[in-house]
């Protein structure tokens, strides 16, 4: 199967089918930059909407820890493409937000490690990652309703999606957030990475409403994004 930009997917491994009705469900793709609080926003939009919120970014990261644990290096293409066919990847939810281990292991903080926080980039920008994570992401839709963050939802994983909202913000202050979560990496330099990239850049989808967060605190985005979803038609609840 293609996807958008004629990317093949993978069938997913991970498919459940719940009883509901799959066409009767919604992707909400939060996209942006690092550190533009897409992340923060989607999981308290998806709590308020009473959603699973997905961090595909997670999923990025989960190949990245895996990769540096085989050592691999993360510019070998080939090589993580290989790992990819002999590694378990199983996702799911916890009734609130996307989960993932491989091979049984949930590297829970060491996602956020300095070391994987360095070579993501480079991982998620390998086209037969991408293939095989969007076939995972993609089949979140077929058990409900989702609120799904990261850096292609709106372009590539879900082009459909009449939901979909960019979280920006200026870069000093994302470079500030980074810093208050401990994290070291250079904003301008994944900014630089995730928008040059041949698969799947980071842009604006089409469709896609701009919601800067630079001078909002996370209720006023919460409600900047809650009014955004209204007018592109989504139930929002009274």
């Amino acid at each position: 199967m293609l996807g958008s930009g004629g990317l093949p997917v993978e069938p997913n491994p991970c498919r459940v089918t719940s009883g509901s009705d799959p066409s009767l469900h919604h992707a909400i793709a939060i996209d942006g930059p690092a550190a533009s609080g897409k992340s923060t926003l989607a999981k308290r939009l998806a709590g308020k909407l009473g959603l699973i919120m997905v961090n595909s970014g997670a999923m990025y990261r989960a190949i990245t820890w895996k990769t540096l644990r085989e050592g691999i290096d993360p510019h070998d293409a080939a090589g993580v493409v290989a790992m990819l066919d002999r590694i378990s990847i199983r996702c799911g939810d916890d009734g609130i937000g996307s989960t993932i281990t491989i091979d049984g292991v949930d590297p829970g903080e060491q996602l956020r490690g300095e070391e994987v926080n360095a070579n993501v980039s480079a991982v998620a920008a390998i086209p037969g990652v991408r293939r095989k994570l969007i076939g995972l992401q993609r089949g979140y839709l077929d058990r409900s309703s989702i609120v799904m963050e990261g850096r292609d939802i709106g372009s590539v994983v879900f082009p459909e999606t009449p939901f979909k909202i960019y979280v920006d913000a200026a870069e000093h202050v994302r470079a500030a957030r980074r810093g208050d979560e401990g994290q070291v990496d250079s904003i301008a330099r994944r900014d630089a990475l995730d928008s040059a990239r041949a698969t799947a850049p980071l842009v604006v989808a089409p469709g896609a409403v701009v919601l800067d967060t630079t001078d909002l605190d996370i209720d006023a985005a919460v409600d900047a994004a809650v009014a955004i979803l209204r007018r592109q038609g989504f139930p929002v609840p009274d």
